[in-house]
């Protein structure tokens, strides 16, 4: 079964976006994954299309309604949908790589993009929507990080990445930032591929991959390192 991701937005014409290229294009059109982008505005019960309202209780902006929102998660997602629902929110758990593997061993995802102040929080709850985030900022919808999301799930699903191995050592799959690389020219600009790669000693290579990650992991993001004891 192919891996199946629906999006629920205000602006369909956003996806595949980046996605419809590169790998994830390629995969896209093989049918290794699926994608469908569903107007919110096609289950609005008014001639206008409205799809939100003031936020009880007063204050700045406008929110999505639970009754248009319910709708277009229950058409796209009825009952025995084994597919998590999420809804991209700066208020949501941050996204790790973890999560993205789970959900790439998965049947797919349904994903809702808020708009405007944000989403009535009863279908948040009425329809149990996971909510997710990609960063500690605010973006002007959820769309892009939808993509994110997806690109990063997408990109793990078999067959997808032309060596399977390539998932397996980068950042936050062990724990980790990923190493340093490096490539020809051997010299470049006065800078030398450090020579322990050039020996042919894969132990040492990789002990030497180990430490310049632990190195960069303590520098940038000590918060992935276990507390000290």
């Amino acid at each position: 079964m192919s891996f199946r991701a629906t999006v629920l937005t205000l602006y369909p014409e956003m996806f595949p976006g980046h996605l419809g290229v590169s790998l994830a294009g390629r995969a896209l059109e093989r049918g290794d994954w699926k994608l469908d982008a569903v107007h919110i505005r096609d289950f609005a019960p008014d001639r206008h299309r409205t799809v939100d309202d003031t936020p009880a209780g007063g204050g700045a902006g406008m929110v999505m309604r639970a009754d248009v929102l319910a709708k277009a998660i229950d058409a796209s997602s009825p009952d025995g949908d084994p597919r998590p629902r999420l809804l991209m929110s700066p208020r949501g758990a941050p996204l790790t790589q973890a999560f993205v593997r789970e959900l790439a061993g998965g049947p797919g995802v349904v994903i809702v993009c808020g708009r405007f102040e944000g989403v009535d929080q009863r279908v948040i709850d009425g329809r149990a929507l996971r909510e997710v985030s990609v960063g500690d900022y605010i973006l002007s919808g959820g769309e892009p990080a939808a993509l994110t999301l997806l690109d990063a799930v997408v990109r793990l699903l078999p067959g997808v990445m032309g060596n399977e191995a390539s998932g397996e050592d980068e950042s936050f799959e062990n724990g980790l930032l990923e190493h340093p690389h490096y490539t020809r020219p051997q010299d470049w600009a006065g800078r030398a591929i450090p020579d322990v790669l050039m020996s042919g000693n894969h132990a040492r290579i990789a002990e030497w991959r180990r430490g310049e990650a632990e190195k960069l992991t303590r520098a940038r993001r000590p918060d992935l390192l276990p507390p000290k004891k």
